[in-house]
């Protein structure tokens, strides 16, 4: 079965709650019966294939190549602010409603056909076809038994896939392990906890790793997007250590239990083939610093083989998420550019350590107002300078922002970066401007060094999950389950793939709990992880006032000498959207709200919506 040809023209416009019919014996396009698909191996592969349609590309394929959901998290800002029609510009005015919701709403399959956005209609219609599918598969004309069993196991997994998105962007959810008829008595649906929707995810990854057909890798490029046991893993380690989280916990522990998932996950997929990518092959273009084999992992696809380069990825989507060509890069004053983009943030780089593995801010106490103009300078750390930030810094700040005096080849020619002010890249704060950095940076993460200018493209697919972030999960909930020296180890594991040093022995459950959250920004950023860890690690009373009202860029002003003097600025004087208690869900639509809850008698909606 290749994903990348034998896609079914088929669409469903139902949704699981608004149109419950029956599956009325009629396939998707009308044209055939059901009977006559299942009677069809070909068919029957080509029907999982609809389950496979709408898993969204991320990355750079949101409207206008925006990076949305980084641009949404505390680490990055966008030059679209000033541009209406962006999804982020509604985002950062506020101007959100249960009606309107920019995030929630944005549907878009015009870049490279991402099926990004309208999370809440199209996952629904993927479960219900995965339910469909897996009612129907027992009985239906498969080219071998092996196939059955393989098939099977990929529409569990992709049914744990859909269900583990939707409880990123909604928290509880009702649980549908079957198609819904006609005449179900709806009056007894309901949202079910996080916790249990996490114990039916990792019952259809459980399902899926029984199978003795499904791969542990995939090696041939035509299944690229096909479901693996390692997969299923990630699944697991993922949807329990949300579960576990603030947010959702409903006053449970479940950290225990997310220790020793996450520890299997880890075991699991280091036993069959997985680690991480420790050495850069292609140091002509990545360089010979910490994190070269970091950059060079973000920026290239993974490779399909049974011996491959890449043995981190896990998952990542067949078609080219990351096109930063000419944008998110340095679009000022630069020729053969499009715009400025996407920007690292001040308090993004704050959160690089120094070389000694001592952080440049008090973990527990970043800053010391609420507009984060006043830095709280960790005491015990000796090589930061405020007028000298930028040196001895973790070398994964180097692969992921570029800084004033960095050095870039573009159109052949190197160019040094200057973000002071009157400099050739100097930050603006006019939102008219779409072309400057609003932060005094510029994103390197995922552009290949030397891609950049005319003809030369940049547009690797976006990496959902790569045993790093699973190894973070790991540690987090190890640390959070009183394991300290596992979480360490932990860890300890990804920070010595960039050279720096162990976390120290000595800290206490909550600065440890601390430096692990640092750790998996750092290591997952512009990955699209910020944006939910934010949240999932409030409570259901909490707000994001402390992360994302206020953010600041550096302005740098260069002295007579030579040398620097730096001084944080907000980049806006009113707070920025997106910050309050409500945001950390999305609403749901209003429609299934009012459907809903006259049928149920239950409070549907999302609070504060």
């Amino acid at each position: 079965m290749k994903l990348r040809d034998i896609f079914l023209s088929m669409t469903v416009s139902s949704v699981a709650f608004t149109a419950c019919t029956d599956v009325l014996n009629v396939a998707p396009d009308g044209t055939l019966t059901m009977e006559e698909i299942y009677a069809d191996p070909d068919r029957v592969e080509a029907l999982l294939n609809t389950c496979y349609m709408n898993i969204p590309q991320k990355g750079y394929a949101y409207r206008f190549f925006e990076p949305a959901i980084v641009s949404a998290s505390d680490d990055g800002w966008t030059s679209e602010d000033g541009t209406g029609g962006n999804l982020i510009y509604d985002v950062y005015k506020d101007n959100l409603s249960a009606s309107s919701h920019a995030i929630r709403d944005y549907n878009s399959d015009d870049v490279g056909g991402s099926a990004n956005g309208a999370y809440w209609s199209r996952f629904w219609t993927q479960i219900r076809l995965c339910s469909q599918f897996l009612e129907c598969i027992e009985t239906a004309a498969v080219k071998s038994e092996a196939s059955r069993d393989r098939l099977r196991a990929e529409a569990h997994l992709l049914r744990a896939f859909y269900y583990s998105e939707l409880v990123k962007w909604f928290g509880k959810l009702p649980i549908l392990d079957h198609t819904i008829p006609f005449d179900t008595d709806f009056s007894i649906l309901e949202r079910q906890s996080v916790y249990e929707v996490a114990r039916f995810v990792m019952e259809d990854c459980d399902a899926a790793l029984r199978s003795s057909e499904l791969p542990w890798r995939i090696t041939t490029e035509s299944e690229g997007l096909r479901m693996t046991k390692a997969l299923a893993w990630a699944l697991k380690s993922t949807i329990i250590l949300y579960a576990a989280s603030p947010l959702h916990n409903e006053g449970q522990n479940h950290w225990e239990e997310a220790y020793q998932t996450c520890k299997q996950a880890v075991s699991e997929l280091k036993a069959n083939g997985y680690e991480l990518f420790k050495t850069c092959t292609n140091p002509t273009l990545f360089g010979d610093y910490g994190a070269a084999a970091y950059h060079q992992l973000a920026c290239q696809a993974a490779d399909y083989s049974a011996a491959p380069r890449d043995r981190e990825t896990i998952y990542q989507h067949i078609s080219g998420g990351l096109f930063v060509w000419h944008i998110g890069y340095i679009g000022s004053n630069m020729s053969n550019t499009y715009k400025c983009g996407t920007c690292p943030t001040q308090e993004l780089i704050d959160a690089y350590e120094t070389t000694d593995g001592e952080p440049v801010l008090d973990p527990a106490r970043p800053y010391l107002d609420e507009r984060h103009l006043e830095p709280n300078y960790n005491a015990q750390n000796r090589l930061y300078r405020p007028d000298d930030p930028y040196k001895n810094r973790d070398p994964r700040m180097t692969a992921t922002a570029m800084v004033n005096g960095d050095i870039l080849v573009w159109d052949n020619e190197e160019v040094t970066v200057e973000t002071f002010t009157g400099g050739a890249h100097a930050p603006s704060f006019d939102q008219s401007n779409r072309s400057a950095s609003r932060t005094g940076y510029y994103h390197r993460k995922m552009v290949t060094p030397r891609a950049c200018g005319v003809n030369q493209i940049n547009n690797a697919p976006f990496k959902y999950y790569r045993l790093a972030g699973i190894l973070l999960d790991y540690a987090e909930a190890a640390a959070e389950a009183g394991h300290p020296d596992e979480a360490r180890a932990a860890v300890n594991e990804v920070r010595a793939r960039v050279g720096m040093p162990p976390l120290p022995a000595g800290l206490s459950d909550g600065p440890l709990i601390l430096r692990i959250q640092n750790e998996r920004r750092v290591e997952l950023a512009w990955e699209e992880h910020r944006y939910f860890d934010l949240r999932r690690r409030q409570k259901p009373d909490g707000d994001l006032s402390a992360t994302c009202k206020w953010l600041t860029a550096m302005v740098i002003t260069r002295n007579p000498d030579g040398t620097f003097a730096y001084r944080r600025s907000n980049i806006l004087t009113t707070p920025r959207g997106g910050w309050q208690n409500r945001d950390l869900l999305l609403p749901l639509p209003l429609a299934e709200v009012a459907r809903l809850e006259p049928l149920t008698g239950k409070t549907w909606q999302n609070p504060g919506w």
